[in-house]
């Protein structure tokens, strides 16, 4: 069977789903889009893989970042990139399209080519696009944006019509989408999200990168991903600050973009030598990255919850660190760290919440210990991919 896995960012852990699908015997390509800046997965065939498997990167607009919150510039290069997705399909004609991650524009090129080729198209709810664009327009362009807003909300309902079948990421999703969008809970399938755990062991944290940046010796709250419009960076800002006279604490964040780019001319502005922000680094350094973290902290804005679940915390747990989460109660990232007591969690909006909860764990090591422990074991029980890889390959092949 000839299985398209569409994953726009090109983020990490869907290329173990593709990888477990072709070992499986499947003729998988694994596509996504050049020139974003987000963190990226492993994107190329290595020794061990599938003949069967292969990595095809779609172009994107190498001005695409620069214009990311520019809306109607953003729209113009989603669209060209939607355009050529579907071209390919329409060339490849695979049997079946799962896709996520994606702009509704070029899910719904995506959406139309897999139909009118004879294919199946899977749409994989990550988020609601939708859904945050009308929120953040509403904002800006009070009457224009909401009229932009249902738009887009009338083509993901398009594209939900269209699917052979609905996978979301959480429970929590099925509400939504039962809601705003009218689908019908019997036609989703709820598979959550998981880390490439076979790629992200544990490791100590006095290691090579580590000590290539100066972070063994020190004490350190981390922060791994995108820092974009549902984030609040205000949060790592006022960390660095509070601990500004400890000389042995660092606040690290690897990232890029608008949100990076503020943090560092706020902290050259406070004079804040312990917040440090770094680019992306490459996944084989992943391991490395998370191990030199003491404390690992996660950020979601309020009003996000119900579209986004941060998928950096799981790999989070991977690393056998504790998590320190500013993020809605509800939110399904907060609701395995508090079920599993694999670190604390409190509200975005709560400040002095948040700088406690730093200020006990960096003071309790053995409480440190015993959520890094727990969180580890949650990651081995939940995501080895032979299991997440046979419930996506019922529901994709179960209608062949």
């Amino acid at each position: 069977m000839k299985i398209l896995i569409h994953d726009y960012a090109g983020h990490a852990f869907p290329t173990s789903l593709s990888r477990a699908l072709a070992a499986r015997g499947h003729d998988v390509v694994h596509a996504y889009a050049s020139c974003l800046q987000t963190p990226r997965g492993d994107l190329q065939h290595r020794p061990g893989d599938a003949e069967n498997l292969e990595f095809h990167e779609f172009p994107m607009d190498p001005n695409y970042p620069r214009f990311k919150y520019a809306f109607r510039r953003r729209r113009g290069m989603e669209i060209r990139y939607g355009s050529v997705a579907a071209d390919f399909i329409r060339q490849w004609r695979p049997d079946a399209v799962l896709s996520g991650n994606t702009p509704t524009e070029p899910q719904e090129a995506i959406s139309r080519a897999t139909t009118e080729s004879g294919g199946r198209f899977y749409f994989w709810v990550q988020d609601f696009y939708s859904l945050a664009v009308d929120k953040l327009l509403r904002k800006k362009l009070p009457i224009a944006g909401g009229f932009i807003g249902a738009w887009y909300r009338l083509l993901d309902s398009r594209q939900f019509q269209r699917s052979s079948g609905i996978i979301a990421i959480s429970e929590d999703f099925t509400d939504t989408l039962s809601h705003e969008f009218g689908v019908d809970a019997t036609r989703v399938s709820v598979i959550p999200n998981w880390a490439v755990i076979e790629k992200l062991p544990t490791l100590p944290k006095d290691n090579e990168w580590a000590r290539q940046h100066a972070l063994h010796d020190k004490f350190v709250f981390l922060y791994s991903g995108t820092l974009g419009m549902k984030h609040n960076p205000a949060l790592l800002l006022e960390l660095a600050k509070h601990f500004r006279d400890h000389s042995s604490i660092e606040v690290v964040v690897v990232s890029e973009g608008i949100g990076a780019d503020w943090l560092r001319r706020e902290a050259a502005t406070a004079g804040l030598r312990q917040l440090r922000v770094l680019p992306y680094q490459a996944f084989s350094q992943f391991p490395a990255v998370l191990a030199s973290g003491d404390v690992l902290i996660g950020i979601l804005e309020e009003d996000a919850a119900t579209f986004s679940v941060p998928s950096k915390t799981l790999s989070y747990l991977c690393a056998a660190r504790p998590l320190l989460l500013a993020v809605p109660e509800q939110n399904l990232a907060a609701r395995i760290t508090r079920s599993q007591a694999a670190g604390i969690t409190v509200s975005p909006n709560d400040l002095p919440s948040f700088l406690a909860a730093a200020e006990r764990l960096h003071a309790s090591p053995a409480e440190c210990s015993a959520h890094a422990a727990r969180a580890r074991a949650y990651a081995e029980a939940h995501f080895p991919i032979e299991h997440i890889a046979a419930a996506f390959e019922n529901i994709l092949v179960g209608q062949h």
